[in-house]
């Protein structure tokens, strides 16, 4: 499976423009990726401090990835909040010899979300397309909403090669899905200069990105409606202060969040997105 990245994609005939959308009914989505980053001990910690504020929050969905260690710690301090738990990769095998992985029937009795592939795991571990798309149809198979990141570098940014090579992820990342497992997907799109770097995309570079090279490809595919289902998360030094000017686009549903994601203040940024 092999996508032609050079391909020019073309302006869906039906979807109509961003200037002339609105969000329909979908529910705003704030995912926050740990990374590498609490022990097990730090996470009951901040969880206990912070999870009221977040389950106060009404009209949005929320959930934490943790470190794998964590991530029981996590579904029992949170347990009977709105708050969901992510893990932040599985294997797409089921069981064997795969040392230092983790299966999906191993995390689905605490987990309701998995990020798949993103950047960082893309470039340090040499993960492809084509692993995502398999992890992505074992995640749902498993009851699991995966999480899936595609994103340019700055190179590719500066080169005007954004739209091709994104669309190609998203494009492989769903291959072979049934309309209602793509609508069952959600899509960040993080650009991978703005990650970590304080830098971050501008509203309508991000909303622009995310309708040309994200919700258009999938309207190809898929359909207009499946299209306008799937929720789509920008990400890239998303904070507090930032967040709502994101959350104006039409095509943005949300953020997945990195650093602000380990701090206090990741109650304010998700009672700004809504």
């Amino acid at each position: 499976m092999h996508y032609d990245y050079a391909k020019i994609i073309k302006p869906h005939q039906f979807l109509r423009p961003t200037k002339n959308r609105i969000k329909l009914m979908r529910t705003p989505f704030i995912a926050g990726n740990w990374k590498m980053n609490k022990t097990v001990a730090e996470t009951a910690v901040f969880l206990n401090e912070i999870k009221d504020g977040l389950n106060a929050i009404a009209g949005i969905d929320i959930a934490v990835c943790t470190p794998a260690i964590a991530i029981p710690t996590a579904a029992d301090v949170l347990d009977g909040t709105k708050i969901g738990v992510g893990a932040q990769n599985m294997s797409a095998a089921e069981s064997g010899a795969y040392t230092g992985e983790i299966a999906a029937n191993m995390i689905t009795p605490f987990c309701q979300y998995v990020i798949l592939g993103h950047s960082e795991r893309r470039a340090y571990y040499g993960e492809t397309d084509e692993g995502v798309n398999m992890k992505a149809k074992v995640a749902l198979a498993h009851g699991l909403t995966p999480i899936i990141c595609v994103g340019e570098t700055l190179e590719q940014n500066e080169a005007g090669e954004t739209q091709v090579f994104v669309s190609g992820q998203v494009k492989a990342a769903l291959d072979g899905m049934t309309t209602e497992q793509v609508a069952s997907c959600v899509i960040a799109y993080e650009p991978i200069w703005a990650i970590g770097t304080g830098k971050s995309a501008s509203v309508e570079q991000a909303g622009g990105i995310i309708h040309d090279s994200v919700r258009v490809p999938i309207a190809e595919l898929f359909g207009d409606e499946t299209a306008e289902d799937v929720r789509i998360q920008y990400g890239g030094s998303v904070n507090e202060g930032n967040i709502a000017a994101y959350m104006s686009h039409p095509d943005i549903d949300g953020a997945l969040v990195g650093g602000a994601a380990l701090k206090a203040g990741f109650v304010e940024l998700v009672a700004n997105a809504v």
